[in-house]
This record gives structure tokens, C-alpha cells and sequence, in this order.
């Protein structure tokens, strides 16, 4: 049995071999938004705290990682599902979010992120008074 190389095409280019280098996962995110903030939750199973970035650049949201995939000694992977260990999402942020104050946690290969939305931004309650 032999294993192919995958192939991608580029724009007035026949077929050529995709290196390991050039295949990057996309995770899976999930996007929740409240009055205060907005909270994505992206999978990037494997990915350690040391081996993740989340950078804000202007009103982009970029988040890289690669998975650290441990084989016991002596052993050797035959086969492999996911070819790359390589993660990469990123996201064009509105202006109303306070991206000075962007927290982000990662627990069990999931990134959880909170984007506030600017303080002046957030709904809030007027009193009146009688008069």
C-alpha cells in the first residue's frame, strides 16, 4: 500500500504536491454575544498554552496554535487522520469592542475568548426622576 500526497490547485497552475507546511486546520469555533461582551469558544485539541497565540492587530483577531501529538517510545505512527498539527482562524473585529481588554482562558483543548464591547457601547438603565 502507498500514501499519496495531497494536491491543491492554484489559479493557472496545473495540480502540484501540498507540503505539510502549507495545510493548516481551520478549528471549530462557537460565537456567543450578550449585552457585554461577545465569547468564542474555538477547539483546538492538543494545543498547549505555550504552543498558542491570539494576537490583535488593529480590528483583527488572529489565533494560531500547533498541537503537540506525544507517541509513547519506541513507537511510530502508520497512519494519521490529520496530517498537520497547525491551527489558524482569525476574525475582522467591529468597532465597538474594547480589544485593550480581551481575556482569553484555555482549558481541556478549548480557547474560550471574551471580547467586552466598549464600556460607552453596553446597554444600560437611565433613571428618572420625578420632577
Amino acid at each position: 500500500m502507498s500514501e499519496s500526497k495531497e494536491m491543491k490547485t492554484r489559479e493557472g497552475s496545473e495540480m502540484q504536491p501540498q507540503s505539510e507546511q502549507d495545510v493548516v486546520l481551520r478549528p471549530a469555533v462557537d460565537i456567543y454575544e450578550d449585552g457585554k461582551e461577545i465569547t468564542v469558544r474555538a477547539d483546538m485539541p492538543g494545543v498547549s498554552r505555550d504552543r498558542l497565540q491570539v494576537q490583535v492587530d488593529g480590528n483583527n483577531l488572529a489565533i494560531e496554535g500547533q498541537a503537540a501529538i506525544d507517541m509513547p517510545e519506541g513507537m511510530e505512527s502508520l497512519h494519521a487522520d490529520v496530517r498537520t498539527t497547525q491551527f489558524h482562524r482569525s476574525f475582522a473585529l467591529s468597532n465597538e469592542l474594547d480589544t485593550g481588554n480581551i481575556n482569553a482562558e484555555m482549558s481541556d483543548g478549548v480557547l474560550t475568548l471574551h471580547l467586552p464591547k466598549r464600556a460607552e457601547l453596553q446597554p444600560r438603565k437611565i433613571e428618572v426622576s420625578v420632577g
